[in-house]
């Protein structure tokens, strides 16, 4: 209505003068980094919403950067692991498809070059960075080999994140240095019966005496487990609490009564270990509990929020790689007596690709930026992730099709990265858990 117009326009009129500096919620921690705007002028009073600092004169309204313009240490970043993956990751990428293997030069090289304790602190041997910093270093790794991406990512945000999160200063004293330098982690959840449904899990710890637990079960589908050093290992230490009773436990690989299983056959992400993981009697203290008794389901889920921005960044950069490694060819190939990338369909096509990727790496980044600034992010991690993957599978496809055959064979990477793609709908919460979580937040924000 013509009234509520009137009324809006007069409410930033006064915002812009200066009448609303009631409107000011200070930040718990006024030196944070999330105070994107200094106030120059001393003449002019800010007003703050939330932990965003705004001056109170119209000229002086703070100018933010987007959200995938990168500061000048991510740069840096990110074009230190773009290097590294396409000097050391990228000649090996073939072979260890072929061999379904990684290559353990790629596994050190992903320690000494500091991207296994990315948000670990150097006190502690890591590199002291942000969560933003962890999906740059997934996304460039994706661009090149998306099964070194998902290693790295799985470490970081699944096993690193909850011991630096809810672990003891013991186990963060004892595990982080190693888990930053030369320990793979591995997420121990899923079960072969016990998938979407993880909590109906049936591996149990029962108490052995007063200070130990024996382990017994199978886990299934656990990444990095070829190659791991320490298990982060989800376990019903009392199944009348239901999923109350779910316990995590860090069990290291040498633990008596741990085995590593056959190693799956995969149609995709070859080179990234997915193994069965068996724990018969494996005995552990009291004290490899990860935060609290019965606190092993807070943590997954939390977990697995953060880790769905990460394969998010994954997807995003596994659609980027591909159309990278796509447009050279689309360029040079010529048909009735031109480039096939001047014909107006095959443009469409890769715009189409183009747009689809921005669209995927906005969603991601946002996440990421709500989760550094302690904003609530479930909705639009599962967003991310749920665009992302969708995303990374229809460039690849296209990019096949504007390949046209030898897209199709093994000589260019757009068939590998279209293998590697499909498992971005299925782990760490399929499509449609995703669109189940987005529905019931979205269903319980109009009660």
């Amino acid at each position: 209505s013509n009234t509520t117009q009137r009324n809006m326009h007069r409410a930033v009129r006064s915002i812009v003068g200066g009448g609303l500096r009631s409107l000011c919620a200070t930040s718990s921690s006024p030196s944070s980094s999330l105070i994107l705007h200094n106030v120059k002028s001393s003449s002019l009073k800010p007003i703050c919403v939330g932990t965003r600092t705004f001056s109170s004169s119209a000229s002086g309204f703070e100018i933010r950067p987007p959200i995938t313009v990168f500061s000048e240490d991510e740069t840096m970043l990110q074009e230190t692991v773009a290097k590294f993956a396409k000097e050391v990751i990228l000649p090996k990428v073939k072979h260890m498809d072929e061999q379904a293997k990684m290559d353990p030069s790629v596994l050190s090289g992903c320690f000494s070059n500091g991207l296994m304790g990315i948000e670990v602190t150097p006190d502690l041997q890591g590199a002291g960075m942000s969560f933003t910093s962890s999906i740059i270093v997934i996304e460039e790794l994706a661009k090149i080999d998306p099964a070194v991406s998902v290693m790295v990512d799985v470490h970081n945000t699944l096993v690193v994140t909850a011991i630096r999160t809810w672990g003891s200063k013991a186990q963060q004293e004892h595990w982080l240095p190693r888990l930053a330098t030369d320990t793979l982690g591995s997420f121990c959840l899923s079960e072969w019966g016990a998938g979407s449904d993880a909590f109906s899990l049936k591996t149990k710890a029962e108490k052995d005496g007063p200070d130990h637990y024996l382990l017994n079960g199978t886990k299934a589908w656990v990444t990095n487990s070829g190659e791991a050093g320490l298990f982060l290992v989800m376990a019903n230490a009392d199944f009348s609490q239901a999923h109350r009773g779910i316990t995590a436990f860090l069990v290291p690989r040498d633990a008596p009564g741990l085995h590593v299983g056959k190693k799956e056959d995969k149609m995709g992400i070859r080179a990234s270990s997915t193994c069965e993981v068996t724990f018969n009697n494996v005995r552990v203290h009291k004290d490899s509990i990860v935060g609290e008794y019965g606190k092993g389901y807070k943590i997954a889920i939390e977990s697995l929020n953060e880790g769905r921005i990460g394969i998010a960044g994954q997807m995003i950069g596994l659609a980027q790689g591909v159309l990278d490694a796509s447009m050279p060819y689309i360029i040079e190939r010529k048909q009735f007596g031109k480039s096939i990338s001047d014909f107006q369909g095959v443009q469409y096509t890769y715009a189409d690709a183009a747009t689809d990727i921005m669209m995927g790496r906005l969603l991601c980044y946002n996440a990421a930026r709500m989760k550094e600034a302690g904003i609530p992010f479930v909705k639009e991690a599962a967003m991310a992730k749920l665009t992302c993957s969708r995303v990374a599978e229809r460039v690849a496809s296209s990019c096949i099709s504007m390949l046209g055959g030898v897209g199709y064979t093994k000589e260019f990477p757009a068939e590998k990265f279209y293998r590697d793609a499909k498992i971005g709908q299925i782990y760490e919460g399929t499509t449609n858990m995703q669109l189940q979580t987005i529905g019931k937040i979205i269903r319980d924000s109009y009660k």
